[in-house]
């Protein structure tokens, strides 16, 4: 019995640590809350019929809720090809970015590399200086990019940040298991392809999602880059929604018949937002639980 109510007092906590976990409770509800927030009341307006779109105050659920500015926008022939393309840039960018990455990051992550310090040094020299805006323009000019879909994958398919968080990483796998594979004949892309990239799906899955949730962000290069409608992308045009919309955008819903079922602005650029951004708030969570193991073992080893 004394073993025991030792062991239940060992368990309870302090009025410090109380105070401590109440107070990191309340302040993680509240970020929560913050940030929440602002997503739900951008559905909210979204769902919203004209009337209640423009009241003031807290929006939490509409009243009477109406799909009528997701309809509106998904009538644009404007959004279905930004989408197709914005997938396209995504998927084909984060795979390039995963395989390219992958196969930078694997010789610096071996110590028998020759000159890998030096290479490392340069690389991570590059991260603190850029070109600027006109010579990366004039540099995508000389090599054809400029209206071309390649811009949007190409230029951007290695980051310094991600080779080394890549490189941390491969270097946290034991030397031994790559020994032990060599002398069973395999090369350097055999040891890269069976063993390195299975045993870094957690660090592979983190870079995934960076390079995904930038390129499906992206916009400026899209405004720089091309001047083809085709090639536009989804941020483009939420840009063009929510910061340089005319009259136009609502001339066919300010034609209706009935005035009370036109959509207000606010309700077509909330819609606007919710599509864009649902695909990406839907992917997260299945990668998320990817996000400490990775990251924490990719800043092992220096």
């Amino acid at each position: 019995m004394v073993k025991g109510g030792s062991a239940l007092n060992s368990l309870r906590l302090t009025i410090g640590e109380r105070l401590f976990n109440i107070l990191n409770i309340a302040l993680l509800a509240l970020l929560g809350i913050c940030t929440l927030y602002p997503f739900l009341y951008e559905l909210t307006i979204s769902l919203s019929p004209p009337e209640e779109a423009v009241q003031s105050g807290w929006h939490l659920f509409p009243d009477h809720p109406t799909l009528q500015a997701y309809a509106q926008i998904l009538k644009r022939s404007e959004i279905h090809t930004a989408y197709l393309v914005t997938i396209a840039r995504t998927i084909a960018g984060t795979a390039l970015a995963l395989m390219l990455t992958s196969m930078v990051a694997y010789p610096l992550s071996r110590k028998t590399f020759p000159h890998r310090k030096t290479l490392l040094f340069l690389l991570i020299f590059s991260m603190m200086f850029g070109g600027g805006l006109i010579p990366s323009y004039l540099l995508k000019k000389e090599l054809g990019l400029i209206d071309n879909f390649l811009v949007y994958i190409v230029p951007g398919a290695v980051s310094a940040f991600n080779v080394i968080i890549m490189r941390n990483f491969f270097q946290s796998i034991p030397e031994e298991l790559v020994e032990s594979i060599k002398m069973d004949g395999a090369n350097e892309r055999i040891v890269l392809t069976r063993l390195i990239v299975p045993l870094s799906l957690p660090v592979l899955a983190v870079v995934g999602l960076w390079t995904a949730v930038e390129q499906w962000n992206a916009w400026f290069d899209s405004l720089i880059y091309t001047n083809k409608p085709n090639l536009q992308v989804l941020q483009l045009f939420l840009r063009q929604v929510v910061i340089t919309e005319t009259s136009s955008f609502l001339g066919d819903v300010s034609r209706e018949a009935n005035a009370q079922r036109a959509m207000t602005p606010e309700s077509m650029k909330a819609a606007t937002v919710m599509i864009i951004s649902m695909p990406i708030v839907i992917v997260y969570p299945f990668i998320q639980r990817f996000f400490v193991k990775g990251i924490m073992l990719g800043s092992v080893k220096g």
